[in-house]
């Protein structure tokens, strides 16, 4: 996806805040004012988004030998933080309007939000493309988020319409800070596994290691590491064990575990082989020694 996709949902969104102010200062309404600052949120979130795809684009050098793919993990991981401040904001909020609640004009609560469910409806359809990138699943997420949103107001007008139950609103805007911080909290915790160099997802250390282990003359594969490097891209280190050969042998084990790993997601591999028969002196070995019977 390209990153002016999030240039123009970025300026959509900042005429939907001011959209969003004016609604809630008119209609009185908690819901709009907390959403709107909701959607505020989004416009440096995808500022940043959208710099950290120009970043991602950008190829290694001497300074970031492995690229500036990471650059995506890291701006998803500040807007998280971000949304987790916010949410906790917005119930606070919430609950003090809900001691004291305040008549709302229900029209320009459900007119305003209808506006923003077209904004927000229309940018989360724009990143579905590219919601296996953790930097753009993170404005899919809190646009989708918003969507959302937009059709509780709506639906919680109406009912103020008909009941006449103005703390409807306040409890909109609670319900509203949970969905922020529920959303955000997963977004966080996957960011910091990839910061963390954490195993990527859907892919299992011991299953990689028996992969290479299935290799002609590889006898045992131990310190085995694999990490992500933002995005898509994986890595891997390992050390394995093979007999005493020529270096022309060697060089074909090395393809042919370069081709396996590749076939598992991996892209980048850094292998260590060693003569059979020495002892293993890595002291943090992942898994345990894997060997042949």
């Amino acid at each position: 996806m390209k990153p002016s996709v999030l240039a123009w949902a970025m300026a959509a969104t900042l005429g939907l805040v001011v959209a969003e102010v004016f609604g809630g200062l008119l209609g009185h309404s908690v819901a709009l004012l907390n959403d709107a600052v909701h959607n505020l949120s989004d416009v440096p979130a995808l500022g940043i988004s959208w710099l950290a795809m120009k970043w991602a684009q950008r190829p290694a050098d001497a300074e970031k030998t492995y690229g500036y793919h990471r650059s995506g993990t890291l701006a998803a991981y500040t807007n998280a933080l971000l949304l987790v401040v916010l949410a906790l904001w917005l119930g606070y909020e919430a609950i003090k309007r809900l001691r004291a609640p305040v008549p709302v004009v229900e029209s320009w609560m459900i007119w305003t939000s209808l506006a923003a469910l077209a904004v927000n409806g229309g940018i989360t359809l724009a990143l579905v493309r590219g919601r296996t990138d953790l930097n753009l699943r993170s404005i899919l997420v809190h646009n989708f988020g918003d969507a959302l949103s937009n059709v509780a107001i709506i639906a919680g007008a109406m009912v103020i319409s008909y009941t006449g139950m103005h703390w409807i609103d306040p409890l909109l805007g609670l319900a509203i800070g949970v969905l922020v911080l529920y959303s955000s909290i997963g977004i966080l915790r996957g960011s910091a596994h990839i910061l963390l160099e954490g195993r990527p997802h859907g892919t299992r250390v011991e299953e990689v290691a028996r992969a290479i282990l299935a290799i002609d003359h590889v006898q045992e594969v131990h310190d085995v590491h694999i990490w992500s490097l933002g995005g898509e891209h994986n890595a891997l280190s390992c050390h394995a064990r093979i007999p005493d050969m020529h270096m022309d042998e060697c060089e074909k084990i090395l393809a042919a575990i370069r081709k396996t790993v590749e076939g598992l997601g991996i892209e980048h591999s850094t292998i260590q082989l060693e003569r059979a028969g020495l002892p293993a002196t890595s002291g943090y070995i992942m898994p345990a020694s894997v060997q042949k019977p």
